[in-house]
């Protein structure tokens, strides 16, 4: 998703303080793919053999990023246990560069687009991580609070209308204000929330869950990365973030299936969901419509992607319009 600097481009001082956090020199690292972060993402090997993640970004190329690796180092530290995390192993910040360390995983990331049984592996996932007792973790936003700016896209689109808007979302900017406000009600709950749960930030180990008999399942699981969003809400937000990924990966696809079927959504109700997906419809779009971020010029093509299939699965749900075909046979089939 962007070009990443790697490790030996880190300044002298940046890795010579990781490695104090390691507890040795790195003879290896393999840059990682992925992600909208400008600084550097490695899987780096110690003379010892010890494996370990660390990513690090300089404020001065975003103050942003920076100010987000902060924040996932406070989130990383403040876990309860048993959570499918990588473990912090500690952060370096001299002031304008700022690096996290995790021990590696030694996972994949989902197929893109999704397939169905990877699918399943995660959202079972979800439902474990919905469980989590939050008690005595402090620090964390409610859902609403988090996203109340961000969830008033469609308001500031009726002030501002965008050249190129669906002329269904152009007709129906006002109903899809009043979701999006209802969709912030909606999220409101004490369960752990990611965030920001799309393929990058998600590593399968092990196969995937079987369900032959309709109960078996194998023994593969997955591992959640990149926490600087995560907040307290409704046990299914996260589900339904993985669910609008689904859907922008693959305009084809028909998530109400899993949102009918996956014990993560039970009792669930529709109009909860429209009000989700409507408001970060309208976020989407008037965030694409601005200008690049320093070091991330394919951030904003990348929110137009979803604010599209957002739009389209929202004409599906709420007046029956037509689904965009299949892109490719290879693609999740859940219909």
């Amino acid at each position: 998703m962007n070009t990443r600097i790697g490790w030996d481009e880190l300044p002298h001082g940046v890795r010579t303080g990781i490695e104090a956090i390691l507890g040795g020199s790195v003879v290896e690292a393999r840059s990682q793919p992925g992600g909208f972060s400008p600084g550097s993402a490695d899987r780096v090997r110690l003379a010892s053999g010890r494996r370990a993640f660390v990513k690090a970004v300089s404020a001065e190329v975003n103050a942003t990023s920076a100010a987000l690796h902060r924040r996932e180092a406070a989130v990383a530290a403040a876990l309860p246990a048993g959570l499918p995390v990588p473990n912090f192993l500690g952060s370096y910040d001299d002031g304008t560069w700022v690096a996290l360390a995790f021990t590696d995983v030694d996972g994949r990331h989902p197929a893109e687009p999704w397939v169905a049984a990877e699918l399943e592996q995660v959202l079972d996932t979800l439902q474990t991580v919905a469980r989590a007792n939050m008690a005595g973790v402090a620090d964390l936003p409610g859902c609403a609070d988090a996203l109340r700016g961000a969830f008033r896209g469609w308001a500031k689109l009726a002030k501002r209308p965008m050249k190129g808007l669906d002329p269904w979302a152009a007709g129906n900017v006002e109903r899809l204000a009043g979701l999006a406000r209802h969709g912030l009600a909606a999220m409101a709950g004490t369960s752990l929330v990611h965030g920001d749960l799309r393929t990058d930030n998600i590593l399968l180990i092990g196969p995937a869950g079987s369900r032959m008999d309709g109960s078996r399942r194998g023994p593969g699981r997955a591992v959640l990365v990149d926490w600087p969003w995560a907040a307290l809400g409704a046990p299914w937000v996260d589900a339904l973030s993985v669910m609008i990924n689904v859907k922008s990966l693959d305009p084809g696809s028909d998530p109400d299936v899993q949102l009918r079927a996956h014990p993560v959504f039970a009792g669930v109700r529709a109009g909860d969901v429209d009000g989700v997906l409507a408001g970060y419809a309208g976020y989407f779009l008037d965030m694409s419509r601005r200008p690049d971020p320093p070091g991330l010029p394919t951030l904003r093509a990348f929110q137009r992607l979803q604010a599209d299939a957002l739009i389209g699965w929202l004409k599906l749900r709420l007046d029956g319009g037509s689904p965009a075909p299949p892109r490719s046979c290879a693609t999740l089939r859940l219909r």
